[in-house]
């Protein structure tokens, strides 16, 4: 009953907020609604203020002043322009997501609390006053030179914050698709889950580390970004300690107008380390605006920050590979049958016709200069047919769309000439060679012939966990009957092992 409460409280809590910036029944949108809407809109904006802006841009001030659950529920709306329109969407991603920072005595008892007292005074003697602050943790500089280190504390009192906050939007979100039809197509209780199980993994620092330490792994041998070592020394649950970059973070004024940058092959640099992540390792950073890049003294990009980080699949990278290749060799076709092929259109549905929907996106950007051509446009369009034609959205790809749109905007605010399908095309090509030519092809096989192995080694042992099974449902066999069992055993196991030849076969095609 108390935790009912509570929650409530913070919905109405919540629901103030939300009237008093006018995005509950907002005016914009006053002509599509049905008269009583229309007059408890009007009633409510009563309360409104005069809130000004468009509505995408007054609900992003009503969830930055919330809190930090709810900016990060405004990140991720930011995310399905699909369900809350473009215009919305685009407003919410420029969500800002910096506070005050907590004191240098809270700072330092977080660090007490995580590692003891006298271990933290140890590790952390030196520990500068913080230099960036915001909704669930805030960064301090330690030492100088090469020896400097950055050092992330979650925000004391921050988890308790959101998990209730959370809680209340759970119930919320039941209450809302219990009651309306209309709602359950957009599956509000599976979305805010979605929303919850990112935050509560950006709650843990040592998850954020060892995805810092797979990029940067990934990083040294593609040379595209810079990614900072992880002191696992001085890091944990609450705490990441990695190496200090030295540079400029993208979001400062005039950043690029360094003398001797070679801004072309920044831009490109950019554009590509995103797809070599993306399409060859199937992990990518993914929250790369600009505050989350620096530029380096040696005219590199480094990235910070990854509290979220997207992952897709072998058959998801091929997707996306056909998919960009696609565009660029005009094969329309080909695209909407790899659509199909993937099951995101039913069957149902005109190949041709699809087809013809992604000629009408992809002929008119054809020839034209490149700073005209937006692919963040194009997969919005693309976005756009795929729900017209029954496509059932993966939540992995719309993270990836997404993140395609940052990477296209930081790019382009390097070099306003990016050619992004010139950039892509090295990176795209040279994968769909490897993956689908001779190379690919031994390698589709050794993995075939690998699994089948385990699976062999794995046979004996089932068949005795099948042989006391059959023996406990009746009596044990006479040893006659055990010969007579033999060669059926003998073909029952010929048939499994062609059965596992077959399966893998067919897994991976």
């Amino acid at each position: 009953m108390f935790a009912a409460l509570s929650d409530y409280w913070r919905l109405l809590r919540a629901g103030v907020s939300l009237v008093r910036h006018d995005v509950v029944l907002p005016e914009e949108y006053k002509s599509r609604m049905p008269a009583p809407a229309r007059f408890a809109g009007g009633v409510l904006r009563v309360f409104a203020g005069g809130a000004k802006g468009r509505p995408g841009e007054r609900l992003a001030t009503a969830l930055e002043r919330l809190g930090p659950a709810y900016i990060k529920l405004g990140q991720f709306i930011a995310t399905r322009p699909d369900v809350f329109g473009v215009e919305a969407t685009q407003d919410l991603s420029r969500l800002k997501d910096k506070l005050p920072a907590v004191s240098q005595a809270e700072a330092e008892a977080a660090l007490a609390a995580e590692f003891g007292a006298g271990e933290a005074k140890r590790l952390f003697a030196g520990l500068g006053p913080s230099v960036a602050a915001a909704s669930l943790a805030q960064v301090h500089r330690m030492g100088e030179g090469a020896d400097a280190k950055a050092v992330k504390i979650l925000r004391p009192g921050v988890d308790v914050q959101i998990r209730l906050d959370l809680r209340a939007m759970k119930r919320a979100a039941a209450r809302v698709e219990k009651a309306s039809v209309e709602a359950r197509r957009m599956e509000p209780v599976a979305f805010v889950q979605t929303v919850a199980d990112s935050m509560l993994k950006e709650l843990d620092l040592s998850l954020e580390a060892g995805a810092t330490d797979e990029l940067r792994e990934r990083s040294l041998k593609d040379g595209h970004f810079v990614v900072p070592a992880v002191d696992w020394e001085r890091s944990g649950r609450a705490v990441l300690t990695t190496d200090w970059v030295d540079g400029v973070p993208l979001t400062t004024p005039g950043v690029f107008e360094r003398e001797g940058l070679d801004r072309v092959g920044l831009a490109n640099s950019v554009t590509q380390g995103f797809l070599n992540h993306a399409i060859r390792h199937g992990v990518f950073h993914a929250d790369m605006h600009e505050g989350n890049m620096i530029l380096t003294p040696e005219g590199k990009i480094a990235l910070v920050d990854f509290g979220i980080v997207g992952r897709i699949g072998m058959a998801e990278r091929r997707f996306l590979a056909e998919i960009l290749w696609g565009f660029i060799r005009r094969d329309y076709t080909r695209i909407a049958e790899v659509h199909f092929e993937a099951g995101y259109v039913p069957a149902d549905r005109s190949v041709g016709d699809f087809a013809q929907a992604l000629r009408a996106i992809g002929e008119p950007i054809h020839g034209r200069p490149a700073e005209e051509v937006s692919m963040g446009k194009l997969l919005l369009q693309l976005l756009d047919y795929t729900h017209q034609f029954g496509m059932h959205l993966r939540p992995e790809l719309v993270l990836l769309q997404k993140t395609m749109v940052q990477v296209e905007g930081v790019a382009r605010s390097i070099d306003p000439a990016h050619n992004i399908w010139d950039a892509s095309e090295a990176i795209v090509s040279d994968w769909i060679k490897t993956e689908f030519g001779p190379a690919g092809a031994a390698k589709l096989v050794a993995n075939n012939v690998r699994e089948v192995a385990d699976r062999l080694k794995r046979l004996p042992q089932v068949m005795d966990q099948m042989e006391a099974a059959l023996a406990q449902t009746g009596k044990p066999a006479e040893p006659e009957r055990r010969e007579a069992f033999a060669p059926w055993w003998g073909w029952f196991g010929l048939v499994i092992v062609l059965a596992l030849i077959a399966y893998a076969g067919w897994g991976n095609t």
